[in-house]
């Protein structure tokens, strides 16, 4: 009996208890009783439960590659991409405005009266703003918003572009054409920037996509270049016409572009950073270094001169020297293909088998027949190779051999180092084809250089790389 009232008298307890704590009553105007889910207990049980959830969506945050945007600025993907499609597509023309130059360089060299070496530099100075401006780029990244750095760099070599068609002479056009390169440089390690601590997972893939666009603008600029040149009859008209287009895309940037996606620092970072060397001195990325450095003169020799020997050597007349050079675009259009290389397989395997394989591609385009057909394809695999994999994954390498903290550094270290060597590539280029001919040019400055930069590949440790 004792029993059975101690029972009773504990379940009335219980449901007391249970009552006061996870249910609060109260009443309302109209004198009835309004029961909701308010009490003690039931709050410290919500508050648990939500602590829980969001310790769970730190892992999954990370595990997307994706940086969510911070509280007040919620951006979905599909918004974050569209944005990124905006800052390719100014990209595009950046590459549109490199590539316009070299088809124009035959006809400013007759009109000036310049040297074959001195042409063959002006077609490469901008790639020494861009070495120059590498590192110090990386410096601005860490102290202003990246989408000012962005957009003061389209300006400067949008406006470059355009002051180029009032130049007197060759010093105040070397002046112009370099001043192109430091804007470049700016918008091209801001780019690297945001795609390395956006697309955490994806770092390779988002550079080749950067690349895509690269060969959008290299694509159409020469055909569009030679367009303006036929209808105008002046190299003047497409030079000032691409320096407004950069003007345009400041524009677009300015309305469509949100801070919360270019400034996003990546969730991974929150994690211990290990992965990859704690310093930019270590053997990857003084091997990468020695690679960017060989790169600059293979890919920008060819690059400089490529269309001048068409023009010369070949004899082709403007709007076929235009397309296809534009060949070389089109290869680069599998940039996405060289990125997923890149994120899949060996540093080692992917750049020596590409550097071997560039080494004879540049023996056969400068002992060109003539023919139109055999060069547009050389020129695409050449594009193809050298912009979309031996570019694309240089500057993926170079950021995946250091700590993510070291990002923006890493890439200003592969700007620097691939555009230093670049700015004398057509100077040298040039000036060996002057003295021994094109075929000779191709064979020491591509070839042999190529050869050197697939053994120094093999060297590399992906080990040691934040794979």
């Amino acid at each position: 009996m004792n029993l059975k009232i101690t029972l009773r008298s504990s379940k009335i307890l219980f449901d007391l208890f249970q009552e006061r704590a996870f249910i609060h009553t109260s009443t309302n105007r109209a004198g009835g009783e309004v029961r909701f889910e308010g009490g003690a207990l039931w709050r410290i049980l919500a508050a648990t439960q939500k602590l829980k959830r969001m310790e769970n969506q730190v892992p999954a945050q990370i595990s997307t590659g994706i940086a969510n945007p911070s509280p007040g600025e919620a951006g979905t993907r599909a918004v974050a991409i569209s944005m990124y499609c905006v800052l390719l597509a100014s990209y595009a023309v950046n590459a549109a405005d490199r590539q316009l130059f070299p088809l124009l360089a035959h006809d400013v060299r007759q009109q000036y009266g310049f040297s074959l070496a001195d042409t063959g530099l002006l077609t490469t100075i901008f790639t020494l703003g861009l070495a120059m401006a590498g590192l110090p780029t990386g410096y601005l990244l860490a102290r202003f918003p990246r989408r000012t750095v962005l957009l003061l760099g389209i300006g400067i070599f949008s406006t470059g572009t355009a002051l180029i068609v009032f130049s007197a002479g060759f010093a105040d056009m070397l002046l112009y054409l370099a001043a192109t390169g430091i804007g470049e440089a700016m918008q091209l390690t801001v780019m690297i920037a945001i795609a390395a601590n956006y697309f955490v997972g994806y770092r390779a893939a988002a550079i080749g996509s950067m690349n895509v666009f690269f060969g959008i603008g290299a694509f159409s600029g020469p055909i569009l270049g030679s367009i303006l040149l036929t209808t105008y009859r002046t190299w003047r008209a497409p030079m000032i016409v691409f320096g407004l287009a950069g003007y345009v895309t400041i524009v677009a940037i300015v309305l469509t572009v949100r801070p919360w996606f270019t400034e996003t620092r990546r969730a991974a970072d929150a994690r211990t950073d290990l992965s990859g060397a704690p310093t930019l001195l270590n053997r990857n990325t003084i091997l990468l270094t020695a690679l960017s450095v060989l790169g600059g003169l293979v890919l920008y020799g060819f690059t400089g001169m490529y269309p001048t020997f068409l023009r010369e050597a070949l004899h082709y007349s403007p709007k076929q020297a235009g397309v296809v050079a534009s060949f070389y675009g089109a290869g680069a259009l599998l940039s996405i293909a060289g990125g997923w290389l890149g994120d899949r397989f060996s540093p080692r395997i992917v750049l020596s088998t590409a550097f071997f394989a560039i080494a004879g591609l540049g023996y056969l385009c400068f002992q060109g027949s003539g023919s139109i057909v055999p060069q547009a394809i050389l020129t695409f695999a050449y594009g193809a190779i050298g912009s979309g994999t031996i570019y694309v994954n240089l500057a993926g390498y170079h950021v995946k051999a250091v700590r993510s903290s070291l990002a923006s550094r890493a890439s200003g270290m592969f700007v620097t180092s691939l555009y230093a060597t670049a700015a004398g590539a057509g100077y040298l280029m040039g000036g060996i084809a002057g003295h021994a001919g094109w075929a000779v040019a191709g064979e020491i400055q591509i070839s042999l250089l190529g050869v050197i930069a697939g053994g120094l590949a093999l060297a590399l440790r992906p080990d040691q790389m934040a794979l």
